[in-house]
């Protein structure tokens, strides 16, 4: 009896440790995942809510309520322009609607540098900067560098034509603006446009000053374009060429006259046979 007692004890002991043993396993194994999670957790990236496009946009459509879509985005990466509520991409308690001023892809987030102001078409008027004016430049296939300017370009603006120097007409060619900005090339302002065409007008941003300057020189002579770099920093100098110095041609300076000999007074003396001429100063 004594003997049973002690194998059900024993046996006992051995469940009741298996047991114990059993519990801190699992409750080893709930704090780690638990610590887990509060790791994962604590590196967890911030997000914040944004609109991007639900599906493609073309350049001069009217944004619509169901073009747009609000998702989640890394707070740390949102773009700046981007529009986090409905009633600041939609003008709340207006029917305007922008207007698409660059193609974006499916998915892509609306920015306010792609879209028009409520209310606005996707013009030039919505590309010009406070102060700033649009001035149309005649182009041709030449003058135009065949047809590959695109609004969004920065070119420089040279002149040819001719001015009087010193009583003679020279013929010179001038860089007369350097850096501006296309917002059109004929009737289009889309600066998704890739394939080149002959424009006949390019428009360019400029000041009221710039746009006196323009004028003048576009009706006493011709004005040609020359496309700048889309990296290059670098502003263009002062350049002038006329054409003496393209052909290599050098002026010659004037002869200077030589000086009539100042007429001089003299007194002849006859020594026998021989006459003797002596200069004497003049008295008038």
């Amino acid at each position: 009896m004594r003997l049973l007692f002690g194998v059900v004890l024993v046996v006992g002991l051995a469940l009741a440790g298996f047991a114990v043993y059993m519990a801190q396993s699992y409750i080893s194994q709930y704090q780690t995942a638990l610590a887990q999670e509060r790791a994962a957790q604590a590196k967890q990236i911030k997000l914040t809510e944004i609109y991007i496009a639900a599906r493609p946009l073309k350049y001069g459509e009217p944004l619509k309520k169901e073009d747009a879509i609000k998702v989640k985005w890394p707070a740390e990466a949102v773009p700046e322009g981007a529009f986090k509520s409905q009633e600041e991409l939609f003008a709340a308690g207006s029917d305007q609607v922008r207007t698409v001023l660059r193609a974006m892809e499916k998915h892509e987030p609306l920015l306010a540098v792609k879209l028009t102001k409520p209310g606005e078409e996707a013009g030039i008027t919505s590309r010009l900067s406070d102060g700033m004016r649009a001035f149309a430049i005649n182009v041709d296939v030449s003058s135009g560098v065949s047809g590959f300017l695109r609004p969004g370009d920065r070119v420089d603006v040279y002149w040819t034509g001719t001015v009087q120097s010193g009583g003679d007409e020279r013929r010179i060619t001038k860089l007369i603006q350097a850096g501006m900005h296309l917002i059109a090339v004929d009737q289009t302002a889309d600066k998704d446009r890739y394939n080149p065409i002959i424009a006949r007008t390019v428009t360019v941003e400029a000041t009221p000053q710039q746009v006196a300057s323009l004028a003048q020189a576009q009706s006493s002579g011709k004005l040609a374009l020359s496309l700048v770099g889309a990296l290059d920093q670098t502003q263009a100098t002062a350049v002038q060429v006329d054409q003496a110095e393209m052909l290599g041609l050098v002026e010659k300076a004037p002869v200077a006259a030589a000086p009539e000999p100042e007429p001089a007074c003299t007194i002849r003396t006859r020594r026998g046979s021989e006459l003797v001429i002596k200069e004497i100063p003049c008295t008038n």
